[in-house]
């Protein structure tokens, strides 16, 4: 089983990569991290974005431009490890979403304007921790969600999610290992 995790986690003690890779380790298999703040993975404007396209409509699916696609495309389980900032999730994360949804490779367009999935995940994992509350899933998990629904064609989408770390009193150590309990515990 090989397993995708997508790390936008920008600080060196992320808790949310903490709980991210406990979820890698007990779901098992091959874990390939893909670290996007070491990968710097660029936005996709100007010449960037011409060449993509042109590389597209030659059906060039197999230059490096779409290696990352490629990954995200053949990959049995993907987490995404997105720390929860300004009610969504880090920019980096936004940019790779952009250079992995690519038609055909993550989706094709088929008759009546309608999305045909092209990835072989079964599940999607979100996992996320916040300082304080979370104030609305719809930006972040939401988001993802969405789009492993639509566009992905996966199904079986779970959010874990740990809140409330940087709150006065807040027993950090404690909240952190009872997360790491319940990922140990669940059947997923």
């Amino acid at each position: 089983m090989e397993i995708l995790l997508v790390n936008s986690c920008v600080r060196k003690k992320s808790r949310t990569i903490k709980l991210a890779r406990q979820l890698a380790k007990k779901l098992g298999g091959n874990v390939t991290e893909v670290f996007l703040e070491k990968e710097r993975i660029k936005p996709l404007y100007g010449l960037p974005l011409v060449d993509r396209s042109i590389l597209l409509e030659a059906g060039e699916l197999w230059d490096d431009t779409f290696n990352y696609a490629r990954q995200f495309a053949d990959a049995d389980i993907i987490i995404f490890a997105a720390p929860y900032w300004d009610l969504s999730f880090p920019a980096i994360l936004k940019i790779y979403i952009e250079t992995i949804n690519i038609v055909n490779i993550a989706f094709e367009y088929g008759p009546n304007n309608s999305v045909i999935p092209l990835c072989k995940a079964s599940k999607l994992f979100y996992v996320t921790t916040s300082g304080g509350t979370i104030v609305n899933d719809s930006f972040g998990y939401g988001y993802v969600k969405e789009l492993a629904e639509f566009f992905w064609g996966i199904k079986e989408t779970h959010l874990i999610k740990v809140e409330g770390l940087d709150a006065e009193g807040a027993d950090v150590p404690a909240i952190m290992e009872n997360a790491i309990a319940h990922i140990k515990a669940e059947d997923f």
